[in-house]
């Protein structure tokens, strides 16, 4: 049983792993993907999403200081130019995204040992996928219809309304002439 395990050890002393994570989310940010294990990217996944949710704060200007969130970041990453990068870069990119960061994508089995691989990447740095979809309106639509595309008159509409016009001009025209 695993109760009360949250984290994934990883085959690691507690010191290699927050090193490996570190080192990997640097990647993660510096690249935009990487490739690496299963188990590795789902851990990667729990790690560097809080930080990118730091960054993302400097740049909404919530109550928290930017300072502070990057030495809260600057902890766990332990890279001068990754925090430059994920404090510019990618917390412009991913302003708007309430959170759901990193895609792992699964990409089958390694060939020396067997491990099931995978790549983890950011989602709005992935030009494939998001460039088909336009963005997401934001705002609120009402049920009752009002909102609905409104249509063109139809032709047949258009031509009885050009019928009524000649006739009602020909009624005028009548009236002058007496």
């Amino acid at each position: 049983m695993r109760h009360g395990k949250k984290i994934n050890h990883l085959g690691r002393k507690t010191a290699h792993r927050k090193a490996m994570l570190a080192n990997m989310a640097c990647s993660l940010i510096e690249h935009k993907r990487i490739n690496t294990t299963v188990a590795k990217a789902k851990a990667l996944k729990q790690f560097v999403e809080p930080l990118i949710t730091k960054s993302k704060a400097e740049n909404n200007l919530t109550k928290e200081k930017g300072t502070h969130n990057r030495r809260i970041v600057f902890k766990s990453l332990r890279d001068k130019d990754a925090i430059t990068e994920l404090f510019s870069v990618v917390s412009e990119k991913i302003g708007d995204r309430p959170g759901g960061y990193t895609r792992i994508i699964k990409l089958g089995n390694r060939l020396g040992d067997n491990a099931d691989m995978a790549m983890i990447e950011l989602v709005d740095f992935n030009e494939l996928y998001n460039a088909d979809k336009p963005k997401k309106k934001t705002t609120r639509r009402s049920r009752r219809g009002g909102g609905a595309a409104k249509t063109e008159t139809p032709p047949v509409a258009v031509a009885e309304e050009a019928v009524e016009s000649q006739t009602n001009e020909e009624v005028v025209s009548d009236d002058s002439e007496e």
